[in-house]
């Protein structure tokens, strides 16, 4: 099965590519020349209907299969993400600009292993043993799909988050219609057909492509959709549970980040360095979790400032196809403009640029960037935590380093942002690296190291970052409902309990 002919049809609906009823054409572009990748028609809020009364129709029967068949059905949906491998990072690195080493050795095995996981989860889902605990009843737990499940994925990581909403939504029991980002599609298309290609039933997985105001609202809005699942910015977040809440749908936000990266006194300092700039720089900064915030105690503040420049300077810009390349495009012009504009903002009000603050002309492998939407790693130093660059999610390859003094001081500052999604502490002292995990509020707090992802544990945030968990046995929280059924064991037709309502009749 060819997974990468889309004609344009950027819809797929019960098991069927087609083409959106919206009016006008769209342009997938690639951000490294600008070039089109695909040419596609929009949905409608017609597609949209057509999509929830698929998922809709194919609910009774997904949800009443056994649990072993939807594992089965998502390891052979492993297996097929692993034979089309090439194919998925060639495409996504098309469509976002992202290295092709980013999409061959992460996005793409990331997801073939979130699908082995879930195929296991999905065998698995917990529930309270059976027991009487009133004395004369045994109770027991269920755990019971949701319904139709309405998800909005983003643009930075189009396989993974469209992976991350369908799996343990469909592992579940559910049936799910997904809106990916309208600039990058493709995967997200790809992989609702290895779907059909793996014998999940025809309207369990739906994909409509579509924009976010009018097909991502119609989608939430949808009566049919008992659920939703969104990641992406705050302020967007904020509408999406806005809208939800007109039908009382269960929500799960993964929103913003800006995430701290806090470097003690007695921390490795070459290992902090490195960590910084692989942590600020993955997936050009576009990714919630990247190391946006640089917190260094005052004894290796200088040294980390010339060491992250040093390194800064050194990474490769060029072709995303080109396997050597360590550094694509942003995914769009507007959005490489929107990221320069943060920067120049802060010369404005007089931060040093230490290294970076511009676009590229040449790559390392003598590619023309001025067609592309580059920006090239930029470290800001001399600005206050006020500041919009230390309090704004920029999402792009910058990162702001300050210094601290006291841990008291380290610690307040990393948690001073609306923020708390992921955040890093590097140290040598265990007392210290224990205060600052329970003490940083953010759904992920690493040490000694920051953005390594397992299948096996949760990911979401705190605070502004939003709520509910993807990846991991704990998403399936999310996806289910819990009933408790009750059986009376006494076979006794007047109850104690009755005396309330009878009295002494």
């Amino acid at each position: 099965m060819d997974l990468t002919t889309f004609g344009s049809g950027a819809q797929y609906i019960a098991g069927r590519l087609t083409e959106g009823t919206g009016t006008e054409p769209f342009q997938v572009v690639n951000p490294a020349d600008g070039s089109v990748v695909q040419e596609v028609r929009l949905a409608a809020t017609a597609d949209v209907d057509s999509a929830v009364a698929a998922a809709k129709a194919a609910l009774p029967e997904w949800s009443g299969v056994t649990p072993g068949a939807r594992s089965e059905a998502l390891l052979r949906l492993a297996g097929i993400l692993a034979d089309h491998a090439e194919e998925f990072a060639r495409v996504e690195t098309a469509q976002t600009g992202k290295p092709i080493k980013l999409s061959t050795e992460f996005d793409v095995p990331g997801t073939v292993d979130n699908t082995s996981f879930f195929a296991g989860a999905a065998r698995n889902l917990e529930g309270k043993a059976a027991g009487e605990w009133s004395g004369d009843h045994t109770s027991y737990v269920r755990r019971e799909a949701i319904g139709v499940v309405g998800s909005i994925s983003p643009w930075n990581y189009p396989l993974q988050m469209a992976a991350w909403k369908i799996l343990p939504a469909i592992a579940a029991g559910n049936t799910i219609v997904l809106k990916p980002a309208e600039l990058t599609p493709l995967t997200s298309l790809m992989f609702a057909r290895a779907c059909t290609e793996a014998g999940i039933p025809d309207g369990v997985v739906n994909v409509v492509t579509g924009a976010g105001r009018s097909a991502g609202e119609h989608l939430v809005s949808h009566p049919d959709v008992a659920m939703v699942s969104f990641t992406g910015s705050t302020p967007v977040g904020k509408r999406v549970a806005e809208l939800a809440t007109a039908t009382v749908k269960r929500t799960h936000l993964e929103l913003g980040g800006k995430a701290p990266f806090v470097v003690f006194d007695d921390a490795d300092l070459d290992a902090a360095v490195h960590g910084a700039v692989a942590a600020s720089l993955i997936n050009s900064g576009q990714d919630c979790t990247a190391a946006t915030r640089a917190y260094v105690q005052r004894p290796l503040y200088e040294a980390f400032v010339a060491g992250v420049a040093e390194l800064y300077a050194a990474i490769r810009l060029g072709d995303p196809m080109n396997p050597q390349t360590d550094l694509g495009p942003l995914v769009s012009y507007t959005h490489r403009d929107r990221v320069a504009g943060f920067v120049e903002r802060a010369r404005g009000y007089g931060a040093t640029i230490v290294t970076g603050g511009q676009a590229p002309a040449k790559g390392h492998d003598g590619t023309d960037l001025s067609l592309g939407a580059y920006y090239r790693p930029t470290l800001i130093t001399g600005v206050a935590q006020d500041s919009e660059v230390v309090q704004g999610e920029i999402f792009g390859p910058v990162l702001v380093a300050l210094p601290f003094d006291s841990d008291d001081e380290g610690l307040r500052l990393a948690n001073d942002t609306p923020y708390g999604l992921a955040a890093s502490a590097w140290t040598r002292d265990i007392h210290r690296s224990l205060r600052a995990t329970r003490e940083i509020a953010a759904g992920c707090v690493w040490v000694n190291d920051h953005i390594p992802i397992i299948s096996e544990m949760p990911h979401g945030g705190y605070k502004s970052s939003g709520y509910g968990k993807d990846m991991s046995q704990y998403s399936l929280d999310e996806y289910t409902q819990v009933k408790h059924v009750m059986f009376d064991t006494t076979a006794v037709a007047r109850k104690d309990w009755h005396r309330t309502i009878f009295g002494d009749r």
